[in-house]
């Protein structure tokens, strides 16, 4: 991971938060896959249609490791500050997630910032689980009564959330699979103070991310800090993976005790030595592969 570190800080590339929203974009696109695991041939990848409340299509991919009929499903969505990311950057680790843990994955391409700002990510990621609990997923032959949500970082509290809209819904979910999820209104935790300057994830960039997501009369909304949500009983089990050396780490924790607190199954997991953005460094990293593995086998047990 240091070594990953030094030679990212060496490369002659501008920092994201100097670059426009657009240009961002676009310097992610072009690195995803570089440290990635090779990529699992799976028996099925569809791409899908969601429709949104608003009128809009919604664009997903449907991951299967098998035909057969009435697999439990996850709905996944991706990281990158709300504001960068697709279904491609993560199409590897749905894949893998897929192929380890026998489920099917729908991998959600919700709208970004700064075009389409709070709570648009948060109706889409709810439209999608409505969709998929109901007619989408009978649709599609999935088994709806063995339902999940995951995400790792903004992808995470996108999921967190939405396990909680599904509590209030009476959606019932096998699990939440929370991967170094953002969980509080201001990033004010020590963590935050201690990696400030990085490696990966710094301040900047994180400030950077906000600004052009959500208004800070916002921040306190709990479909943004789902550490702020005035209660949390009932809401599914939970898986939470953090990585060590993040900033997100301490809210990360945090919102496992709240979550315990008010009697809700968790398993938490911290990969030492790793920084923020780990699981999509599978070819470098160890640990990497290590919460592959993990969090199949959290969704193999939510599931069976």
């Amino acid at each position: 991971m240091r070594l990953l570190v030094q030679r990212m800080a060496q490369a002659p590339y501008p920092p994201m938060h100097t670059l426009t929203p657009q240009q961002a974009k676009l310097a992610y696109a072009k690195s995803v896959g570089v440290l990635d695991v090779p990529k699992p041939e799976l028996a099925c990848v569809q791409d899908l249609s969601i429709p949104a409340r608003d009128g809009a299509a919604l664009q997903a991919r449907l991951y299967a490791p098998t035909e057969a009929k009435g697999l439990p499903a996850l709905l996944f969505t991706h990281g990158g500050g709300f504001t960068i990311g697709s279904v491609d950057s993560h199409d590897i680790f749905c894949r893998v997630l897929s192929s380890l843990s026998g489920a099917a994955i729908v991998s959600l391409d919700y709208r970004l910032a700064p075009e389409w700002r709070f709570p648009t990510a948060v109706f889409d990621t709810w439209d999608a689980l409505g969709w998929l609990a109901g007619e989408g997923g009978r649709a599609l032959e999935l088994d709806t009564t063995r339902l999940a949500v995951g995400g790792d970082s903004a992808g995470g509290t996108l999921a967190a959330v939405a396990a909680l809209h599904a509590r209030d819904q009476g959606i019932p979910l096998a699990l939440q699979l929370l991967i170094y999820p953002g969980t509080t209104d201001h990033q004010d935790t020590p963590s935050h103070a201690r990696y400030a300057d990085g490696p990966v994830l710094d301040k900047a960039l994180i400030d950077w991310f906000f600004a052009q997501y959500i208004d800070e009369a916002d921040r306190s909304d709990w479909r943004f800090a789902p550490l702020k949500s005035a209660d949390v009983d009932g809401v599914a089990p939970a898986w939470v993976g953090l990585a060590e050396c993040d900033p997100l780490v301490d809210e990360g924790v945090m919102y496992a005790d709240k979550l315990r607190a008010a009697g809700v199954p968790v398993e938490l997991e911290i990969y030492r030595g790793v920084t923020h953005g780990f699981i999509t460094m599978g070819r470098a990293i160890a640990e990497a592969r290590q919460l592959h593995h993990d969090a199949a086998q959290a969704l193999r047990q939510a599931f069976s």
